[in-house]
């Protein structure tokens, strides 16, 4: 009986849906430590991987509003193992891709399968807790990215060497299927959890084309469109720079890439609590401060002049950056109704996935040209301040303090 009440209880949804983050980030990130072995298995250089690479971020971000919005039609469980069960099918044809052209339109695909995923995964947030727990729930969740990616590394650089890159992505691929299936069958639609009198007030229930009218969700939108060009970056192109500008080995590249995220993993999941705790009303504060200080760190990975140099600025860099991260996610849910989570998440989300389209094609461009890595740090340091200038302008309690009115005028 204990069994099975805990099947059926909001703390089990959240793990499977907590691993289901994880397999996606260990998915795509397992393409950025193939990518030398790729280019010499298809004969290309830098600017050819770098299109590879945005390619699933084309067709992911393109899929990030579309399955939110199925998320909030039909609920999250359908959205959720659809999901899962493409994104792991085009893993596995990532294997068996037999040319640059079919390994392009395989990663697109990749993308659109996966891209439902992240608002499906915070509507069922929504749908198993209260609007309360919402912020620190999307926060603790989302921080399974960083475990994800700093995972990946640790199991398959080891397997690339031993496998081949090839059988790999086969492997992993078969795993989410499995994954995808066991989430069919064992988790249900979760009833909707109502909200409070807010969200029930007529006043209160906007439509979804008046939230994307609504300016400071587009705020959060270009504050992390313009850090995940940071993010998605350094994500696609660290392991091919320490392999190639600082002379690392593969092994070696599998061990110093996690440590980034275990910081970042550590800061998404604090970043949704502290949120609430400390920076109720406040929130653009946080966000400005860490885009400040991820800044910083930034520049002092682009100056500095030792491997552990750049790897320890890049882990703070990464610890900063996830509060960003966390307090994006968190805020939709805190001021959106229930109803309205995945199509909000979607939004913010489409920033996110948008910018890995852009940046690592352009940073592809840039190394290719100038022949260095120091023309991306520049790209990345822009993007940094632009994101901080958007931040300053943020004020979440204007949303809140409408909607409240509204809800009392009703």
């Amino acid at each position: 009986m204990k069994v099975k009440s805990f099947l059926q209880s909001p703390t089990f949804v959240f793990i499977l849906l907590y691993l289901g983050y994880m397999i996606s980030y260990i998915d795509r990130t397992a393409i950025s430590l193939a990518l030398a072995h790729i280019g010499k298995d298809f004969n290309v250089g830098p600017a050819e991987l770098g299109i590879v690479l945005s390619a699933f971020y084309l067709g992911y971000a393109a899929m990030q509003i579309p399955g939110g919005w199925l998320a909030d039609r039909y609920g999250s469980k359908v959205v959720i193992v659809v999901s899962i069960g493409l994104w792991s099918l085009f893993t596995v044809m990532t294997g068996l891709a037999w040319s640059l052209a079919s390994l392009l339109i395989i990663r697109f695909l990749f993308g659109l399968g996966e891209g439902s995923y992240p608002s499906s995964a915070m509507k069922g947030v929504a749908e198993n807790y209260p609007r309360e727990a919402r912020p620190k729930m999307a926060g603790l969740m989302i921080s399974s990215n960083y475990v994800g990616s700093f995972v990946a590394p640790l199991i398959i650089a080891p397997l690339i060497l031993w496998l081949g890159w090839r059988d790999v992505f086969l492997a992993i691929g078969l795993s989410g299927i499995v994954f995808a299936v066991f989430y069919a069958f064992t988790v249900r639609q979760a009833a909707v959890v109502e909200d409070d009198k807010l969200s029930r007030a007529p006043a209160a229930r906007v439509s979804v084309k008046e939230l994307l009218r609504m300016p400071t969700l587009w705020k959060i939108v270009i504050v992390w469109f313009c850090l995940s060009l940071v993010n998605k970056g350094l994500d696609a192109w660290m392991p091919m720079y320490l392999l190639t500008a600082r002379g690392l080995d593969l092994k070696t590249v599998g061990m110093l890439v996690p440590l980034p995220f275990i910081a970042a993993s550590v800061a998404t999941a604090m970043g949704g609590w502290l949120m609430t705790r400390f920076f109720d009303g406040k929130e653009k504060f946080l966000m400005m401060g860490s885009c400040i200080l991820t800044g910083v760190f930034v520049y002092g990975m682009y100056k500095g002049q030792s491997t552990t140099q750049v790897i320890v600025y890049q882990t703070a860099a990464y610890f900063f950056k996830s509060f960003v991260f966390a307090t994006a996610f968190a805020l939709p849910t805190k001021i959106l109704s229930q109803r309205l989570v995945g199509t909000g998440i979607g939004m913010v989300n489409f920033g996110g996935q948008a910018a890995g389209f852009v940046s690592p094609m352009v940073i592809g461009f840039l190394v290719s040209y100038y022949d260095s890595y120091d023309s991306a740090f520049l790209f990345l340091l822009g993007a940094v301040a632009v994101s901080t200038l958007v931040s300053m302008t943020i004020s979440a309690r204007k949303i809140r303090d409408v909607q409240m009115a509204n809800a009392h005028e009703a």
